[in-house]
């Protein structure tokens, strides 16, 4: 049988349980690890470059280190809607490879450009990285959708896309212990040593498509073309601008991603000066205290994947229900736990701790409510309404940190914490109300503009061909 008559049905899963989509999928754990690692180092060495007691530190007030902090995003946010784009026409590996070897690059420079152009050029650093970075998600998903069987896609999905947690808990628990040791500088030259390794590690074993691939075997290739469709080619549609807008589901799913970001990027900024500032933690402690409940996330993504699975099996809800389910423990679970966090007494670090944990770990609730329904409700444009999304909402991840700077007049007092966490709380709880009212998982219309069309001139040359065949 030709690759072109084959089905799903025809096509058996290669014998091998392991196999060059694996490979690739370990290939972008791993660079998601190392870019959330590098995008969140500066959280662990601003605690280090600040500190008072060293020789090398900064006299960087707290509202310069929020614009340090949030300096990342304004160059994250400004590729995010034409890197799909991008992805589609030349490809995510190139893409991928570019934003990992640039970041790495730039961490490199970072503590020789802090010295000689002071908190002004690591600004310029860290807009750069995220510049790069605004590549990452768009080409991701141009490459999940590429390599990863449906069959697969839920657990090879959660397994890359965990790497976000993972790489930010890895950082957080190292970056304490290096920079007590070897000092702050070592933090970034680690993460850029290691992005280098990795890119040429890439280089020679990533690739674009199974199609483009010279690792793959013939039998592989055509079980991930079968199975995602892709073996007589695939459809181009123009995407539909103006329905896209006014949709008021999509709108929804814009307002619960711009809450998603402010209470997370809060948390994720402005943590470890919190639990050195208040609770007293030291740098080392604070880093694996601070990792904890991203550990947390990375575990119960895990669960909460299995239990979403488990409930469109057994039909328990609808996928709608399901998916606004699990962003509201995403969400909900969260919301509550800030409030008791904000009331937790100085010296009560083991409290503080667990709170946080539970704050972060619903959290995870996020990865099978709102992010997916970006598939759900138009597989076709479901990278182009994921970049107009985390666009937008990365924007919020600009301002959050910036609104923590201008709330804190004095870092180290708990009430002024306290309005910080109050703040995220009940945006988490207001985006994720929008979301329960408005959003919806069901197929939109307009997620193939021109199919219609294609399917009345197909179904009218049928019915011509079987009056022809009458007549003869």
């Amino acid at each position: 049988m030709s690759e072109e008559g084959a089905t799903t049905q025809d096509v058996k899963k290669p014998r091998s349980a392991l196999g060059v989509r694996h490979a690739q999928c370990v290939m972008l754990f791993f660079a998601l690890v190392l870019a959330f690692a590098m995008r969140v180092n500066m959280s662990m060495a601003i605690v280090a470059m600040t500190d008072k007691t060293k020789e090398d530190s900064f006299e960087w007030s707290m509202q310069t280190q929020s614009v340090i902090l949030s300096s990342f995003f304004w160059g994250y946010v400004v590729l995010q809607i034409p890197a799909g784009e991008l992805a589609a026409r030349y490809g995510g590996m190139v893409l991928i490879t570019a934003c990992i070897a640039i970041n790495s690059a730039v961490s490199l420079l970072i503590p020789i450009g802090s010295h000689y152009g002071g908190w002004q050029l690591v600004c310029v650093c860290r807009v750069v990285q995220g510049l790069l970075q605004g590549f990452l998600f768009p080409s991701m998903h141009n490459l999940i959708g590429k390599w990863v069987p449906l069959e697969e896609k839920s657990r090879l999905g959660t397994l890359i896309y965990a790497g976000a947690q993972f790489g930010t808990a890895l950082q957080l628990m190292a970056s304490g212990f290096v920079a007590e040791y070897w000092g702050w500088p070592a933090i970034f030259y680690m993460n850029g040593t290691l992005g280098a390794v990795w890119t040429v590690v890439y280089v020679f074993l990533g690739a674009d498509s199974p199609q483009t691939s010279r690792m793959i075997s013939a039998e592989e290739r055509l079980y991930i073309q079968t199975s995602l469709g892709h073996v007589g080619g695939q459809k181009k549609l123009q995407t539909p601008w103006k329905k896209i807008w006014t949709s008021l589901s999509f709108i929804s799913l814009i307002v619960v991603h711009c809450g998603q970001n402010w209470g997370f990027w809060t948390l994720m900024t402005e943590m470890p000066s919190y639990m050195s500032q208040v609770l007293g933690v030291d740098i080392k402690a604070n880093g694996l205290m601070s990792a904890l409940p991203y550990l947390a996330m990375y575990l119960c993504s895990f669960p909460l994947g299995f239990m979403s699975d488990y409930i469109l099996k057994k039909k328990w809800l609808s996928i709608t229900a399901c998916r606004k389910l699990s962003n509201s423990i995403g969400l909900f679970g969260p919301a509550v736990a800030l409030v008791g966090l904000s009331y937790v007494p100085a010296g009560k670090i083991t409290l503080a701790v667990a709170l946080l944990t539970i704050v972060v770990g619903l959290n995870a609730g996020h990865y099978t409510g709102f992010l997916i329904v970006h598939i759900d409700m138009a597989p076709n444009f479901a990278g182009t309404l994921m970049g107009i999304t985390n666009c937008l909402a990365n924007i919020i991840s600009i301002i959050a940190p910036l609104a923590a700077g201008a709330i804190l007049k004095d870092e180290t007092d708990p009430n002024e914490w306290r309005k910080v966490f109050y703040v995220s709380s009940v945006i988490y709880i207001v985006a994720n109300v929008f979301f329960i009212m408005f959003g919806t998982s069901e197929r939109q219309e307009w997620n193939e503009p021109l199919e219609d069309s294609k399917v009345d001139s197909n179904v009218s040359d049928t019915s011509s061909e079987n009056k022809t065949e009458k007549v003869v």
